[in-house]
């Protein structure tokens, strides 16, 4: 008897809770419950795959914002993108240059 109630708890999602009251076929309902869903995901950064994650959270949300944060994000994602250029383009110099001589 416990082993159904154990698979129907299973099945309830973990954030209806905090939804009671709410219109389900709202726009702003929605996207309240995808942050619940994200903030309640376990996660683990220490990891590869966290870390990728992350990137893909930090993506997504950049994509959601508009104005200023968007400029933001978009400026943050090029500072990023000029030191990872910067830092191969030193590692390509180190390396030719340690086989030239």
């Amino acid at each position: 008897m416990t082993d159904r109630q154990d698979d129907h708890d299973d099945d309830v999602d973990p954030i209806a809770d905090e939804l009671i009251g709410l219109d389900p076929e709202d726009p702003e309902t929605r996207a309240f419950a995808e942050h619940l869903r994200r903030m309640h995901a376990p996660t683990n950064s220490f990891t590869v795959e966290g870390y990728l994650r992350g990137f893909g959270e930090f993506a997504n949300s950049a994509n959601r914002a508009n104005g200023h944060r968007r400029l933001m994000a978009v400026i943050l994602v090029g500072l990023l993108l000029l030191g990872v250029a910067w830092a191969a383009w030193r590692t390509v110099i180190e390396v030719f240059s340690t086989f030239a001589h």
